[in-house]
């Protein structure tokens, strides 16, 4: 019978190579979000980035491919950030509180950022499409939406209707604010909170 402990010394060098490798490329990822934001997209050259993460163009050029991988791998990145932020949203005593509770998160989100955004929502690099495949990933980060939505429409809060006709229409509602936010249009959340409440109000089901 051959011992299991090589085997498990095996596994626990991988994991730790793993998570070496997943903290080195989370280091890229935001230098290059940071000079996105800084300095712009003619600094995103992978000679720029690993001379500001400390790294060879070796190193970037065998996680990312090129610079169209790199920013795909921002684009995704962006919205793994943001799936994030919308699944750490506690749940609330009803579904309906738990779905107001996730616009602020999502403002939050954009905001906090700012180079994975400008990325993922205003072409901040020129020439750059994500595949059909990331469109795809990107917007099944934003899953969460959907879920409580159809929790409301259970709950009878909200009328029968597809859950993701809904949260798209609150995305866009969501996206139009924050964009005259960052323009600097708006001061505070206050234009968010009511558009984003005023499209949920849409939907809910008529109680009087």
């Amino acid at each position: 019978m051959t011992s299991s402990a090589p085997r498990g010394l095996q596994g626990a060098y991988l994991v730790g190579e793993r998570a070496t490798q997943d903290e080195l490329r989370g280091r890229l990822l935001d230098v290059a979000s940071q000079l996105l934001v800084t300095i712009g997209p003619e600094s995103l050259s992978m000679r720029r980035i690993a001379t500001e993460a400390g790294c060879s163009t070796t190193v970037i050029y065998t996680m990312f491919g090129s610079k169209e991988g790199l920013a795909e791998a921002l684009y995704l990145e962006g919205f793994e950030r943001f799936r994030r932020r919308l699944e750490s949203v506690p749940a609330r005593r009803n579904a309906l509180e738990h779905l107001t509770a996730l616009g602020p998160a999502y403002r939050e989100a954009a905001l906090a950022e700012p180079g994975y955004y400008a990325l993922m929502f205003e072409r901040a690099i020129p020439g750059f499409l994500p595949s059909e495949r990331a469109r795809t990933l990107a917007r099944a980060a934003l899953n969460v939406l959907d879920r409580v939505i159809a929790d409301c429409i259970s709950a009878g809060y909200i009328i029968p209707t597809q859950p993701r006709k809904i949260a798209d229409a609150l995305w866009a509602a969501a996206q139009g604010a924050i964009s005259l936010e960052r323009a600097g249009h708006l001061r505070d959340s206050r234009t968010y909170d009511a558009v984003t409440y005023a499209t949920i109000s849409r939907y809910l089901v008529d109680r009087s």
